[in-house]
């Protein structure tokens, strides 16, 4: 595979105005935990699988076995009338210049199913491990800053003070050169650990925008699973801090 490559497995996806999510692996996986927790709760409808050079030479291995090429993946789906877009996945580029491209690609998919208005996922770091309820904005219209307010983003000057890295950012800059509206929606995430808690304060977010009210029970329990982890976590580095080391046979390995 020289190219990227886009298979269509629909040809006849007719939709209305659509607005678009696009939530791909990054800090605390905040972005692809939310798309994916829509998909399956709004039943979304698998459209276009995108494969690339510029995503790692990698296979994932399934419950059976067999394996799958990472890729990237759209979905479609509708709610209350209005049709959205999902664009989720295994990887972002590996490269400054695939991430150029990918984005170019996944806009003209945008462009080409009429999408207009497009919400950017991802987490903001704050390196700390108590969680804060949140969710920070950043918008390439000025218009929409209130919208977004009345629906409990907040705005904080020259946040995030390093700028937007990865999809997140660069497809926000992207769609300046489109006219399509877009807003990166961040939750707020120690960016140690994937954050289900971070993921929850974004859908609910989400749930103001599209006037629904989506189920979150199952982020719900991967949360509690994941502040036993932290828990643990803290313990850990508070014997580093005193010297309390746990005997080797007590030490924990977290892969999260």
């Amino acid at each position: 595979m020289k190219e990227t490559e886009i298979i269509r497995l629909k040809d006849d996806v007719q939709l209305n105005n659509p607005i678009m999510f696009v939530g791909l692996p990054g800090v605390g996986h905040v972005g692809k935990l939310v798309v994916e927790h829509l998909i399956e709760n709004l039943e979304g409808e698998k459209v276009i699988e995108i494969y690339s050079p510029y995503f790692p030479p990698q296979v994932l291995v399934n419950n059976d076995n067999t394996i799958k090429l990472v890729n990237n993946e759209i979905y479609a789906c509708n709610i209350n009338g209005q049709d959205i877009l999902i664009l989720a996945g295994d990887h972002q580029s590996s490269t400054n210049e695939g991430h150029y491209e990918l984005g170019s690609l996944y806009l003209d998919l945008a462009e080409e199913f009429g999408v207009s208005r497009i919400y950017t996922l991802g987490g903001f770091p704050t390196g700390e491990f108590n969680h804060n309820e949140g969710v920070i904005g950043a918008v390439n219209n000025i218009n929409l800053v209130e919208e977004l307010e009345g629906y409990g983003v907040e705005f904080r000057e020259n946040e995030p003070g390093n700028g937007i890295v990865g999809a997140s950012g660069l497809i926000l800059g992207l769609c300046d050169f489109r006219n399509i509206d877009a807003a990166c929606l961040m939750g707020l995430t120690s960016g140690y650990i994937v954050d289900p808690k971070s993921a929850q304060s974004i859908l609910r977010v989400i749930d103001r925008i599209l006037d629904i009210e989506i189920d979150e029970e199952e982020l719900e329990k991967r949360a509690k699973e994941m502040e036993k982890v932290v828990e643990k976590i803290k313990t850990m580095k508070e014997q580093q801090e005193t010297g309390n080391l746990p005997q080797k046979d007590e030490d924990i390995n977290y892969i999260i």
